[in-house]
């Protein structure tokens, strides 16, 4: 069992939710009944890996390439916190898993970045580092988000205190894209790259810039609610807008690495867990836009959500679709 498996909760959170914004409520409520389905499921089975298999468990928290995808269980706590906030306004079960999602963050980033830090035996850069590694970065913003949209049904002063947690997270967010993202680009540029090295979770190199713009238009929004969002609205945009320009850079250059990938390098397409970080990033872009045009009163950039929504919901079908398929063989 991957440790990012709950990627599909995170992917099946954001197309939901792009669906709600988009006014298509039948489908965002549906998915949403799934997603707390599959989010019991996958709590329940990485109980049953922790306790049964409790050596490999602690071994993926040290290990380069299966570590950071334990981010994903905090994305996904805090993107089914969105939901119940958005879809049923409901502050109290979103509360508990933003709780839940803050304390493993805390958890997850400071065990998984010190064990990778004293180590001894580690691998190089270019068979240690992927664009998994930046699940840390949406982790972190997703605690950004929820905490905003908490605090917007908050009183004071915890309102102030949310939307400080939420404008701190934005920051280091943004701080830890920096750091990552230089390692990552010169692993591309200056080692061999071969098919199987290209792994879904590269997408995750858009996706970790459209969920940091999502939460800097929610800043926006609710820049009312703390005196000093107001003073600080200036910058705020400015790094949203920079945030969501350097998302779109790299949806070309995605793209053609997918074709090189797959068309001129003939790698075989099947079913990954993997696969639904590249889902979440189609669904978050769309979100992202959506709010953008919201929050800086945007009318060039109108038609992108529904683009981007539709290739989301293509893209989750025929995920899920090859979870079913993995499922039934399995059987």
């Amino acid at each position: 069992m991957s440790p990012a498996n709950f990627g599909m909760v995170m992917a099946t959170g954001i197309v939901s939710l792009a669906a709600h914004m988009l006014g298509h409520e039948k489908s965002a409520h549906g998915l949403f009944l799934l997603n707390n389905l599959l989010f019991a499921a996958l709590c329940v089975l990485t109980v049953l890996r922790a306790l049964r298999h409790t050596r490999v468990f602690l071994a993926d928290l040290s290990d380069h390439l299966r570590g950071p995808g334990f981010f994903t269980t905090v994305a996904a706590c805090a993107v089914l916190a969105t939901q119940y906030m958005v879809l049923l306004d409901d502050s109290h079960i979103g509360m508990l898993l933003w709780a839940a999602a803050l304390v493993m963050w805390f958890v997850f980033t400071y065990v998984i970045f010190t064990v990778l830090t004293v180590k001894r035996d580690k691998p190089s850069l270019d068979r240690g580092i992927n664009g998994g590694w930046l699940l840390a970065v949406v982790a972190t913003q997703s605690i950004a988000v929820s905490s905003i949209l908490l605090g917007a049904t908050s009183q004071q002063p915890y309102r102030l205190e949310l939307n400080f947690l939420a404008l701190s997270m934005w920051l280091w967010g943004g701080m830890l894209y920096i750091w990552l993202m230089s390692l990552i680009f010169y692993r591309y540029t200056y080692f061999r790259l071969e098919p199987d090295d290209l792994t879904p979770p590269y997408w995750i190199n858009m996706g970790a810039m459209a969920i940091s713009t999502l939460a800097g238009s929610l800043l926006i929004e609710h820049s009312a609610d703390a005196p000093y969002l107001s003073t600080l609205r200036p910058f705020i945009k400015g790094f949203t807008v920079f945030y969501w320009a350097a998302g779109t850079w790299w949806i070309p250059m995605l793209l053609i690495l997918g074709v090189w990938r797959y068309v001129y390098r003939r790698f075989p397409l099947r079913y990954d867990p993997l696969y639904w970080g590249a889902v979440f990033p189609l669904g978050m872009y769309a979100a992202c836009t959506w709010h953008l045009n919201l929050a800086m009163e945007f009318e060039l950039l109108a038609r992108l959500p529904a683009v981007f929504f539709t290739l989301a919901s293509v893209a989750w079908v025929l995920a899920f679709v090859g979870l079913l398929r993995k499922i039934a063989r399995r059987g």
